[in-house]
């Protein structure tokens, strides 16, 4: 067996950041009051992180580029028909590239559309003023239903996805997200994970955040 560095830290430090922002912003949107401030906070950040993936997934680590990801159908169907003794994915399989795209994808929906919500009550999206008022309500009844229960469901389907594979599949994909390395029958190509690639990402983060600051400050 070869141990290969498979998520480099940015990359691991992305997903988790990414998890906890989520859950909070359940919890505080279904709270209220208050806890609103720190929605918007959250959304701010989720966003953030968001642009950070989409760039780095052209110039991050081996197996987190865009171009590792087996999207083919063919792949998700080879890869459902296949035990754990005659396939080893390195990177992400066919069905967690699947999960990954849906997740950023409705997230980004979901928090473009919270830019832009009113609850007519004590809460609006920062840039709302920028948006007709027929926009405003549909992106509001989106966000606090749909989108909501569209996120919920997406996560509760990557954690069952997650149980699956550990008793299906059997190797475990939650520790290679913690600690970035698997153990593989055969070599495969490392990611770079060396400290100007970390050094790269920080500086790609916080660029992402001042994209995010100027959105927001179009809101005058």
């Amino acid at each position: 067996m070869f141990t290969v560095r498979i998520w480099d830290l940015p990359t691991r430090l992305f997903h988790w950041a990414l998890a906890a922002c989520v859950i909070g912003l359940v919890i505080t949107g279904n709270v209220g009051g208050n806890a609103m401030v720190w929605h918007f906070r959250l959304g701010y950040a989720v966003l953030t992180l968001l642009l950070f993936r989409l760039a780095w997934g052209f110039v991050g680590g081996h197996w987190s580029r865009w171009s590792r990801l087996p999207l083919h159908p063919r792949h998700a169907l080879a890869y459902l028909q296949t035990r754990s003794a005659e396939r080893t994915e390195a990177g992400h399989n066919p069905l967690g590239s699947w999960s990954i795209l849906a997740m950023l994808f409705f997230l980004l929906f979901q928090v473009s559309t919270g830019l832009i919500s009113d609850d007519e009550i004590a809460n609006a999206g920062p840039l709302t003023a920028l948006i007709s008022g027929s926009w405003v309500t549909w992106a509001s009844a989106w966000h606090k239903n749909w989108g909501k229960l569209i996120i919920i469901l997406l996560v509760v389907l990557h954690l069952l996805a997650l149980l699956w594979h550990r008793f299906r599949k059997h190797p475990p994909l939650v520790p290679a997200m913690i600690h970035g390395d698997k153990s593989l029958p055969e070599p495969v190509p490392a990611s770079h994970d060396q400290l100007r690639h970390r050094l790269g990402a920080l500086l790609l983060l916080g660029l992402s955040a001042l994209a995010v600051y100027g959105l927001l400050s179009l809101a005058g």
